[in-house]
């Protein structure tokens, strides 16, 4: 099972940008496709994107839509969620995940299919 541990969480404003990065170790990642999920004050975790083991094939909520980016490098063995023009409504404590099958060809979008879990990073935009 792989080992995920989120960083780049933090305060920041409406309108601004951030990173999130997903450090993998103890399995092939590059085997694996990965997602983000969040969990917004009070609310259950939810889907936020999803990438295939190759990074060809990605899936966004529609709330995310256009505003995030997901990529991996399966060099560094790294996933990141790239946000920008953050809303007040994207606080959460976002998630990384690893699917539990390899080499599917698609994305994964259930979190009953990811098998692997990272503890999360907090997010805080505010107004």
């Amino acid at each position: 099972q792989v080992q995920l541990v989120e960083s780049g969480g933090r305060l920041v404003q409406a309108g601004g940008s951030l990173r999130l990065s997903c450090r993998a170790s103890g399995q092939t990642f590059s085997s694996y496709g990965m997602g983000w999920f969040r969990q917004r004050p009070g609310k259950e975790r939810e889907f936020v994107a999803s990438i295939n083991w190759s990074g060809g094939s990605t899936y966004y909520a529609d709330s995310v839509k256009g505003r995030f980016t997901i990529s991996r490098d399966n060099a560094k063995e790294r996933l990141y969620l790239q946000m920008n023009s953050l809303k007040p409504e994207d606080t959460a404590v976002y998630y990384c995940a690893g699917d539990s099958r390899p080499f599917r060809p698609r994305f994964v979008v259930l979190s009953a299919e990811f098998g692997s879990w990272g503890q999360g990073t907090q997010v805080t935009v505010s107004s």
